[in-house]
């Protein structure tokens, strides 16, 4: 069958599952849009921006665990989409970019809006392909879907030349490629790594995002619990274990309290896995210490790249983290040397003690009382979404994440994933309650999204803390520079009223005695909503005020 490029790109699409592609519509992939008219099987989101776009497909592939797939324009397009590509590869997401280019025999010639993107994008997206023979779309297209959801997941980027999507093709459809399967490793290294564990006095995992699907988070807390081993959590995936469990033992984020991280530090034994122990959640590379840990040190993670490369092991395994903790799950436990009932103690009771939110006697607002009133009001499998910013950190302090909610946020530190997310996830999960915190200077960057919320009628529910600053790098300024502020301070709108613009409803929240109320009224709406949080920049953190710093 000889069709259009164009056609035969949606008809790969549908073949590889694809049923939603967020999109700003660009001239150089006018064909394309045209073939998605003919067909209903796939969804066509309109946002307001290209970095809009690309984070609400990272958000679509975090819940879906396929890649998610964004289309731009050349150019202005294109490099406005880059965050997201580079957010793939920091958080290990599968995302395919799709970017219209110019025609071929413009190529090369700086012609308008022309960029290289093999050049652009060498270092953050795991390949880049620009389909200049119609012919080979199918094959190209697949390799794509393949490489992006391979081990370690991240960023394709394909480029399609707007006059080659106009080209008739006689080349057929071409399915999912099958992905390599990673094992289990053999049974001699399990024994050995069930026996570290149980000779262990003060043995601790450190479980990552590898492990974020319902069988890993399963396979996790049954080895936990029959090996009786602490578990922590690294950067962003505080959702992926029972935090009211005994063995929970924290979340190892940004600027975690360092008695934490000390208490951590005093374990005989870490198994490392589903993580590729970034800098955040090793705190710089000190937890574990790098490159000669303090101690015995097991890695697993499902590709052999950042295994050794930081980190000295005792034993590296190429392995499926899924796998290997549900196979130590069914592996009957030793007798344990010292107390384990004291460490998992020392471990838990100072996490549980933390999660008690009491106001501040002077009345000041921070984000404290919004989430305690989301512990009682929020749903038991609700998404919670966190822009970049200090404020995530009451959230990540005070809530019980149970093992069945989902937190989503950005690994890389990228602002304004937010607003996107929150569309993202109101589309694939509708019906699920979906809870948006965002900082004034991620709303700032995405917020334009809200309209996107609007257009598709995604009832999401948004926090928005509202202190004037873009408060992390106000935090950092002032630790290194104490009084000097400069290029921090920010004039922002009235959010509720912004809201109502929009035709979501809006809530401005100034009090601690309003949260309650306000956060009630927020999440029983039956559309999108806006909630203006009047927080105290004084506040800018849940470990710190300004007055401590510097």
């Amino acid at each position: 069958m000889t069709r259009r490029a164009a056609d035969l790109l949606i008809d790969c699409l549908s073949a590889h599952d694809v049923d939603r592609i967020f999109c700003v519509p660009g001239e150089s992939y006018l064909a394309a849009l045209d073939a998605l008219f003919e067909r209903n099987t796939i969804q066509t989101v309109i946002c307001r921006h290209e970095g809009g776009a690309g984070f609400a497909a990272l958000a679509d592939a975090k819940l879906t665990r396929r890649p998610g797939v964004a289309f731009v324009s050349r150019g202005p397009g294109a490099t406005n989409a880059s965050i997201a590509v580079h957010v793939a590869e920091q958080d290990a997401t599968p995302l395919v970019l799709f970017i219209g280019q110019v025609a071929r025999h413009e190529a090369g010639r700086k012609a308008f809006q022309e960029v290289d993107y093999a050049k652009t994008f060498s270092d953050m997206a795991k390949a880049v392909w620009t389909i200049n023979d119609a012919d080979r779309l199918p094959d190209i297209v697949a390799k794509a879907f393949q490489v992006a959801a391979a081990a370690t997941p991240g960023a394709c980027v394909v480029v399609l030349p707007e006059d080659m999507l106009e080209d008739m093709t006689a080349s057929a459809v071409m399915g999912p490629a099958q992905s390599p399967q990673v094992g289990v490793g053999d049974d001699a290294q399990l024994s050995v790594i069930a026996k570290m564990l149980d000779d262990a006095k003060r043995p601790l995992i450190i479980a990552g995002g590898a492990l974020n699907a319902p069988e890993g988070r399963a396979a996790l807390q049954a080895a936990c619990n029959t090996h009786q081993v602490p578990c922590a959590l690294t950067f962003k995936r505080q959702d992926l274990f029972d935090n009211t469990s005994a063995l929970y033992a924290g979340h190892l984020g940004f600027k975690v309290p360092r008695p934490l991280v000390d208490r951590l530090n005093e374990a005989d034994l870490i198994l490392a896995v589903g993580t590729r122990l970034g800098e955040v959640s090793t705190q710089g590379y000190t937890f574990p210490r790098a490159p000669e840990p303090d101690q015995p040190l097991i890695h697993i993670y499902d590709d052999a790249a950042p295994l050794n490369r930081e980190y000295r092991t005792r034993l590296s395994l190429v392995a499926d983290p899924t796998a290997v903790m549900a196979a130590l799950a069914q592996r009957t436990a030793g007798q344990h040397p010292g107390d384990r009932a004291a460490w998992i103690e020392r471990l838990h009771a100072p996490m549980k003690a933390s999660r008690a939110w009491s106001a501040r006697p002077d009345g000041r607002l921070d984000m404290g009382p919004v989430v305690a009133a989301l512990t009682s009001t929020a749903r038991d499998d609700a998404i919670f979404i966190t822009d970049a910013g200090n404020f995530s950190g009451w959230l990540h302090r005070y809530f019980p994440f149970n093992g069945r909610h989902r937190l989503l946020g950005t690994v890389g530190g990228a602002m304004g994933l937010g607003m996107p997310a929150a569309v993202a996830a109101g589309l694939r999960c509708p019906g699920t309650q979906v809870i948006t915190f965002i900082g004034d200077g991620g709303m700032g960057m995405s917020g334009a999204e809200l309209a996107t919320a609007v257009q598709y009628d995604v009832p999401v529910k948004v926090f928005i803390s509202n202190n004037a600053s873009y408060g992390t790098i106000r935090m950092h300024q002032e630790n290194a520079f104490k009084g000097r502020v400069v290029g921090t301070a920010l004039k922002n709108p009235d959010y509720a009223a912004l809201a109502e613009a929009h035709g979501a409803r809006g809530f401005t929240l100034a009090t601690i005695d309003e949260a309650e109320s306000v956060v009630a009224a927020a999440l029983a709406q039956d559309g999108p909503v806006v909630v203006d949080v009047k927080t105290d920049v004084h506040l800018i953190s849940p470990n710190a005020t300004l007055d401590d710093l510097g």
